[in-house]
Order: structure tokens, then C-alpha cells, then sequence
């Protein structure tokens, strides 16, 4: 058994409108939540992914399938537990938004505060669960970090933005699978699957990168914060936004709401 695509739909468009009525506190709080959790995941798939250069020298498909197993721990949490994360409510939001449930300044003041609250969060997880713990000290790992910072930020910002929209189109849509699935186990599979396949792509995600890169820079990578803000995280940002609410949360709002 599973939910029909318009249950999906009532059921985002219930959850949007408790999002956008949020207090102030309250979603801040959720919001430095999501990022310790997307950054718990991102951890996750560092440690794992680059933790046997013996056998993925040669085989960067199996590197990829290793971080790509991992990091679907983040939004497993964030989904199971409760927590605030900007990349799923740029989709989850905009049925309510769409259906006049509210209008755009409580979208738009939800997706801010959530931007900043997992900013807050991955910031806090990077520094002081990995970098002062040392987790990111040793090789591989150290080189890996170091590696991966440099290389996001070296991208082109059309590329950065259209990895960004692959990113957070699966990422949408591993939320509307998790609406879908009644059970938790269901729910669990269901946001495992497109989560692995945008890591394994090499998709950019925000606030994962809030983790990656400012994780890499403690550990000594030749990036500027105007390379992080201005190469990455701006381009990976909008893009994001784009996947989310235009290819997931606006197309299945005009495919599946009730006629009048």
C-alpha cells in the first residue's frame, strides 16, 4: 500500500502550511537541526567513500558508490526525526503557496530562516564534530577534504547550477517518495534511492556544501570565502530552488490538484 500522488500532494500542502507557520525560534532551531543532520551524512560519506584509496584508485565508480551509500543518513533524519532543511522545502512549500493556502512572504521568510539555521547548523558540525575531534586530520580523509573543496569551487558557476538542479530535483523527490511510503521502513527506502543516485551523479547540494567546503578550508584548502560564497554556493543555491520547487513541488501541484 502506498499514498496516491494527490494524497502526496494534501499531504506537502499540510505540511507546508505548519512550515510557513512556524515561529521564528522554532524553525531556526529545527533548521540548525537539519544541518547538523545533512552534515552528520556528509561526514558519513567522507569517511566512508574515501576510506579505502587502495581500492577506488583505480575505480572512481566504486568511490562514488560508497559516498553514495552513506549520505542518505542525513535526510533520513531530517525526514524521520523532524527537522527543518531548505532543499525539501523548496518544494514542500510551494503546493500551499500555489493553492492560496498562504502567500509568498511567509515562503520566502521560511526558506531564509531555514537557509540560515542549516548554514548555522553544518558550520557547527564541521568545526566542532570533525575539525576539532581531528576525524579530518589523517590521510586519506585530510587529502580527500582538501581535494573536494578545491574542485567545487574550480567548476564553473553554469555547471555549479545545473548540478544544483540535478541535486535538489532528487532530493524533492526522494520527499515526495517519503510522503508516498505509509510505513517507516517505506519511507526510509524511499529517500534512500534518489539520495545515493544524486551523490553517485556528483550533483552540488547547498547545504551539504556548507559542510564540504568550509570543512575543507580548516583543513587547509586553497579557498577564499568569496570562492566558497561566490563559485559554489551561490550557484549551487539557485539551482537547488529551481529543482525543488519548479520540477518537483510546481509540476506535481499542476498534475495532481483537485479541479474545481
Amino acid at each position: 500500500m502506498m499514498n496516491s500522488p494527490q494524497e502526496v500532494l494534501r499531504l506537502a500542502k499540510q505540511s507546508g502550511c505548519s512550515k510557513a507557520a512556524y515561529s521564528t525560534r522554532r524553525t531556526l532551531l529545527m533548521a540548525c537541526l537539519a544541518g547538523v543532520y545533512i552534515s552528520m551524512g556528509a561526514a558519513f560519506s567522507l569517511i566512508l567513500g574515501f576510506g579505502f584509496p587502495e581500492l577506488t584508485q583505480g575505480n572512481p565508480g566504486l568511490q562514488r558508490l560508497l559516498s553514495g551509500i552513506a549520505f542518505p543518513l542525513g535526510l533520513i533524519l531530517v525526514v524521520m526525526v523532524g527537522a527543518e532543511l531548505f532543499t525539501g522545502n523548496n518544494a514542500v512549500l510551494i503546493p500551499g503557496f500555489m493553492l492560496k493556502r498562504f502567500g509568498l512572504r511567509p515562503m520566502l521568510r521560511n526558506w531564509t530562516l531555514v537557509y540560515l539555521g542549516n548554514f548555522i547548523g553544518s558550520l557547527f558540525f564541521a568545526y566542532a564534530m570533525i575539525y576539532l575531534t581531528e576525524i579530518s586530520a589523517a590521510d586519506p580523509w585530510h587529502s580527500a577534504i582538501i581535494r573536494i573543496a578545491e574542485g567545487k569551487v574550480q567548476l564553473s558557476w553554469l555547471v555549479v547550477f545545473l548540478r544544483g538542479i540535478g541535486a535538489n530535483w532528487l532530493v524533492c523527490l526522494a520527499v515526495w517518495l517519503g510522503l508516498s511510503a505509509p510505513s517507516a521502513g517505506g519511507k526510509i527506502l524511499a529517500l534512500w534511492f534518489p539520495i545515493f543516485c544524486f551523490v553517485a551523479l556528483g550533483f552540488e547540494h547547498s547545504i551539504a556544501n556548507m559542510f564540504f567546503i568550509p570543512l575543507g578550508i580548516m583543513e587547509g584548502a586553497n579557498v577564499t570565502i568569496s570562492e566558497f560564497v561566490c563559485q559554489n554556493l551561490i550557484p549551487a543555491t539557485i539551482g537547488n530552488i529551481l529543482g525543488g520547487a519548479v520540477f518537483v513541488g510546481m509540476m506535481y501541484t499542476l498534475i495532481n490538484r483537485e479541479k474545481k
